[in-house]
């Protein structure tokens, strides 16, 4: 499938190439020859403000592709298919379709002078989805399949992508083990605030625990081996290997051989991602350290990480981990609400706005994490579990990628998480076997 445009910009080169991989599997053919567009024997689409020829599929562009730099962009939203669009034009579909997901995507919002949450995050109630009330959906992906359709109507000869959900499960260990393998003085300052706060349950789980009476609440590992063996997946398991502890990092320490021993039978497995520790998200260097730790631990590359609490900025973050060598990120997402960051279900690479080029760096968005629903949302494990559906067949419908978080805390026997392992359980069964 060929689409002419007047210039063929960097940013066009690379909203095209995503949405041609979405809906033909492969990237569009760009030109800027109207000739060689005319006499071109197959499907065309025509990006531009004019017509060429009669049969072609006509998008009118706005200049948002051919532009550099960061401006500030006149935004309308208005009803579209019972969902949103913005970017009105006119042409065989009603809005620039190609300028309007590259502005999600490329996540364009976030570079302007913005409101931080508690953590240092971007706050996700000034972004366009929240406002306009569509952060709940995959509407980059809602509209490739309106695409989709309309081409289907207008070349019904063309062989177009034809692809099915995947569901990927990934797991965040911030902290392997609740009471186990931890220094003395965390230890004896955990039993000290269970007595000073009369949280005498833990203090006596704690323990039976350290004599090897019961298990450790938090050691959830082999029970998803065996939810792994049953629904034949393969999970990513993204590992905090920060050699400090504080108020965000409660990691065991990797120099503990039992956890060292962990990570390596989990990495057998599975595939091992960094999960860069609070203090690394400003130090280059630390975030290298910590990759090379869990490489030693795995004796495998890593290049698959996923940022601790979610915290991140664009583009600096990005960056660095392209510089420290990772390939493959996941944390597309927000912390303080679950739903769709970048108001799409399908990988993507990261185009760097500032130095107007596309990366190698793929992104990969999530749409759900426990600790968002439990923490933030207050629900129970049974609404929870509609969540989880109602994204799953959204996702469906749009034939896109589901990525969810969970964390070994959430499935093991921790009483504050009753009935949360239940109902993963129930909901992977379901919907993988």
């Amino acid at each position: 499938m060929i689409l002419f445009a007047n210039t063929i910009s960097p940013r066009l080169r690379y909203v095209t190439s995503f949405i041609g991989n979405e809906i033909i599997g492969k990237d569009f053919i760009l030109t800027s020859d109207r000739n060689y567009f005319s006499e071109y024997e197959g499907a065309k689409i025509n990006y531009s403000n004019f017509q060429i020829v009669a049969d072609e599929f006509k998008i009118e562009n706005i200049s948002l592709l051919f532009e550099k730099g960061v401006e500030p962009q006149k935004i309308t939203c208005f009803e579209f298919e019972k969902s949103k669009a913005f970017f009105k034009s006119s042409g065989d579909f009603p809005f620039d379709v190609f300028a309007a997901s590259f502005y999600l995507i490329s996540r364009y919002e976030e570079y302007f002078d913005h409101v931080k949450d508690e953590y240092g995050r971007y706050a996700h109630e000034q972004s366009l989805a929240s406002k306009e009330n569509f952060l709940s959906i995959p509407l980059v992906n809602m509209w490739i399949q309106e695409l989709k359709k309309k081409l289907q109507q207008k070349f019904p000869t063309y062989q177009f992508r034809n692809q099915k959900i995947k569901l990927q499960l990934t797991y965040d260990i911030d902290e392997a083990y609740s009471y186990l393998h931890k220094s003395w003085w965390r230890t004896a300052g955990g039993m000290a605030k269970s007595i000073v706060t009369s949280q005498w349950s833990f203090f006596l789980e704690r323990i039976n625990v350290l004599y090897g009476k019961i298990k450790d609440p938090y050691d959830s590992f082999q029970w998803m081996n065996e939810i792994h063996g049953k629904t034949k997946t393969q999970p990513i398991y993204f590992f905090h290997v920060g050699s400090q502890t504080s108020r965000y990092d409660k990691n065991i320490l990797p120099s503990v051989p039992a956890f060292r021993q962990l990570v390596k039978n989990l990495s057998k497995k599975y595939v091992m991602g960094v999960h860069p520790s609070w203090k690394s998200n400003a130090n280059t260097l630390q975030l290298k350290v910590e990759i090379e730790t869990l490489e030693d631990i795995t004796e495998k590359k890593i290049t698959t990480s996923r940022q601790h609490f979610l915290r991140f900025s664009i583009p600096h973050t990005f960056r660095n981990l392209i510089q420290a060598g990772i390939t493959d990120d996941y944390s597309m997402g927000y912390g303080g609400v679950n739903g769709f960051r970048a108001s799409v279900a399908s990988p993507f690479f990261w185009y760097d706005l500032q130095n107007e080029r596309a990366t190698n760096l793929l992104l990969h968005p999530f749409c759900f994490m426990d600790a968002t629903s439990f923490y933030q949302r207050k629900n129970s494990p049974e609404q929870a579990f509609a969540e989880l559906n109602e994204y799953y067949d959204l996702i469906k419908s749009v034939n896109g990628e589901m990525i969810i978080i969970w964390h070994n805390n959430f499935l093991g026997t921790d009483k504050r998480f009753t009935g949360w392992r239940e109902m993963y359980e129930r909901f992977i069964l379901e919907r993988l076997t």
